[in-house]
């Protein structure tokens, strides 16, 4: 079959986004396409394979995220804008509830984050540090704790997005031992339900916000991929995270950063219900469509339909 999509990025965590309302295929055949279009050895690579679908009830339009290995998690918040952004334009909307694999988000497109950057507003929750929540087979919850069984000694706090997330806070991102640990988690351990999302986070100025204040640096281990640009879901966590461990205050916009870019995260804590909303850049660079066989993955030539050199543009100009 061929398969249009359009090759996107949430900073610098990078997709391709399909409209699959009208595709009928089993998440084994999804999971063959994904392996064949996030293959960076292939014609075009990503860290995963998002799909616009129908929604039901109250949801005008659903996402379904597959990872480069096949996996299917259930959100990813840096695709989510790049899916929200695809169904606004599809249904000529500005604002929507979207149906995820367990959950609901609320979405609308931003004021724009910089000169020429599409930008959609997402909103999740709550994030929970119920252990089993966050796939983690311990007793009580690990809020900047060492946790029991983990090869890994430093301080984590264990937070559900709903996806699992194992978030630690460093003076310094030590690159090679974060790959160790996500290495480990990725082998499916007895500790851990299905695997987690690994990050170091440092505290770092925040030029976006008055003087003194601190914003975030996150390096993620995904599940599923590996090391990435970025993780929403993660940059979520950290936040969530900083405001359970008193390093940050809850209910403040704070600038967060990763490899890839940057974000804008409001943690809301308890007193928010324990929300997260992120403001940040749904980037379309090119589209393109491939002939692809679902039952083997087997993929003929790329064909580029549509180069958007200035939304790139505008995106290198906030990496500067």
């Amino acid at each position: 079959m061929r398969l249009a999509f359009t090759k996107c990025h949430g900073s610098g965590n990078d997709f391709a986004l399909l409209d699959a309302r009208a595709l009928d295929l089993s998440d084994a055949e999804w999971g063959r396409v994904a392996r064949t279009l996030c293959d960076r050895r292939g014609p075009v690579g990503a860290d995963g394979l998002l799909l616009l679908r129908p929604g039901e009830g109250e949801a005008a339009f659903a996402q379904m995220v597959v990872n480069a290995d096949g996996s299917i998690p259930e959100t990813c918040l840096n695709g989510l804008r790049c899916t929200a952004r695809a169904g606004f334009e599809a249904l000529g909307i500005d604002a929507a509830t979207v149906r995820l694999k367990t959950s609901d988000a609320e979405v609308a497109h931003e004021a724009e984050l910089a000169p020429g950057v599409y930008t959609v507003r997402t909103t999740v929750g709550p994030a929970s540090t119920d252990p089993a929540a966050a796939g983690l087979r311990v007793a009580a919850p690990v809020i900047d704790a060492p946790v029991p069984g983990l090869p890994n000694r430093r301080n984590f706090t264990a937070v559900a997005m709903p996806n699992p997330h194992l978030i630690a806070f460093v003076d310094e991102i030590d690159v090679a031992e974060l790959t160790a640990l996500g290495d480990w988690c990725e082998a499916g351990p007895e500790l851990l339900a299905d695997r987690a999302n690994v990050s170091f986070v440092e505290l770092r100025p925040d030029p976006g916000s008055s003087p003194g204040q601190a914003g975030l640096f996150v390096h993620t281990y995904e599940r599923g991929i590996g090391l990435t640009n970025a993780c929403g879901t993660a940059m979520g966590a950290a936040a969530h995270a900083a405001g359970l461990t008193g390093r940050l205050p809850f209910g403040r916009w704070i600038t967060v950063h990763n490899p890839g870019g940057r974000v804008r995260v409001r943690a809301d804590g308890p007193a928010g219900g324990d929300r997260v909303t992120i403001a940040g850049n749904a980037t379309f660079e090119w589209d393109g469509a491939i002939e692809i066989d679902p039952a083997t993955g087997e993929a003929g030539a790329l064909t580029v339909t549509r180069r958007r050199g200035d939304e790139v543009a505008a995106w290198a100009a906030v990496k500067a």
